[in-house]
């Protein structure tokens, strides 16, 4: 009996402590976000592809207003929850091909490990364009396609494998009229973050 409780207790401990990690890696991640995009107490901020909002609440406190957005119905109730719970959040329904974010509404967007899963990179990248201010920035944090992943359904074909490739993606949002700003390859968790602005005129 002691055991099978010594067994329980350690995969609850394990747990827990999976959960820490991840809560940590989501503020580290919003601490480094905060000076890229130059956070300010009265910025605004949007998060596309929240999932269950985990980054949204860490960068809610940096922020005056943010935006999150998800496609996923289920996803998306958690996040309906957290903007009840938070005064500065906005929970917006995402479209496949739409932000469905008001126009140059942002001081700033990002994206985490979401840009590989569109699949309509032209139009999403459009709709980002158009709900970012003249001279606000975006950011995507990604990773390399994995060797031997495997391809996603519903995809473009040049998207290949999980994961985006830096080029395709510095000439998917160039071609929708963003300019680079910034190239970090050195994220963390083998992933890189790129910075793209939206010229002022």
């Amino acid at each position: 009996m002691h055991g099978r409780y010594y067994v329980i207790l350690s995969l609850l401990l394990a747990a827990s402590l999976s959960l820490c990690g991840a809560q940590d890696t989501h503020r580290e991640d919003a601490d480094r976000l905060a000076v890229l995009l130059s956070w300010q107490p009265d910025s605004t901020v949007a998060d596309i592809g929240a999932g269950e909002g985990q980054m949204t609440l860490a960068a809610a406190k940096r922020v005056a207003k943010l935006y999150t957005t998800e496609l996923d119905p289920k996803a998306f109730a958690k996040l309906e929850q957290l903007a009840a719970t938070e005064n500065n959040v906005i929970a917006l329904k995402a479209a496949e091909q739409e932000t469905n974010l008001p126009a140059a509404c942002c001081d700033s967007i990002f994206l985490r490990f979401v840009y590989h899963h569109l699949t309509k990179p032209a139009e999403m990248d459009a709709s980002l364009f158009r709900s970012v201010k003249p001279g606000g920035l975006l950011a995507v944090i990604d990773e390399e396609p994995r060797p031997g992943s495997s391809s996603v359904p519903g995809l473009p074909e040049n998207s290949g494998r999980h994961g985006m490739q830096q080029k395709i993606l510095i000439e998917e949002l160039t071609a929708a009229g963003f300019q680079v700003v910034k190239v970090l390859d050195d994220w963390p968790n083998h992933s890189y973050c790129i910075v793209f602005c939206r010229p002022s005129r």
